[in-house]
C-alpha cells in the first residue's frame, strides 16, 4: 500500500536533496583532499628513506648529492606522485667524519602537490610534504 502525502509535505524530499547535496559532495571531496594528502605523504617519506640510503652508499658527498636526488625522482615518479616542484636537500657532513667515526647523511625533501582538480571550496590548491630521513655512512668505507 502506498499512502499519499498531505498537500504541504509534496515535494519536501527534493527540498532536502537540494540542501544537502552540497554538503554531501563537500564532504566527499575532503575525504579525498586528505586520502591525496596521505598517499603523498607516505611516497615523499619512501623517496626520503631511498635517497637517504643511496647516498650513504656513496663513496664521497658529491656523488652522494647526485645519487640522493637521482633516487628520490626516481622514487617519486615510480609512486607516480606528480608534483609540481621538488626540492632535494642533501646533509653529507658525515662524509667528513674520520675513518673509525660514524657520520649520517640526511635528505630531506620538499614535494608540492597540486590538488586543483578536486574543485572543492575552502581547500588548498596545493599541499606541500616535506620528510626526511638520515642513513649512517659506513666508518669504514674505502676513501
Amino acid at each position: 500500500m502506498t499512502r499519499d502525502l498531505p498537500l504541504a509535505e509534496r515535494g519536501s524530499i527534493s527540498v532536502e536533496l537540494a540542501v544537502l547535496a552540497p554538503a554531501v559532495l563537500l564532504l566527499l571531496s575532503f575525504a579525498i583532499w586528505a586520502g591525496r594528502t596521505q598517499v603523498a605523504d607516505n611516497g615523499v617519506q619512501e623517496a626520503a628513506r631511498a635517497a637517504a640510503r643511496a647516498a650513504s652508499l656513496a663513496v664521497d658527498a658529491d656523488t652522494a648529492v647526485a645519487a640522493a636526488t637521482a633516487q628520490a625522482q626516481e622514487t617519486l615518479a615510480r609512486q607516480d606522485l606528480r608534483c609540481q616542484r621538488v626540492d632535494v636537500d642533501v646533509d653529507s657532513a658525515g662524509f667528513r667524519a674520520p675513518v673509525g667515526q660514524s657520520g649520517d647523511v640526511t635528505v630531506a625533501i620538499t614535494c608540492t602537490v597540486s590538488m586543483t582538480d578536486l574543485l572543492a571550496p575552502g581547500l588548498p590548491g596545493s599541499v606541500q610534504i616535506s620528510a626526511s630521513f638520515a642513513s649512517p655512512v659506513d666508518a669504514y668505507r674505502e676513501r
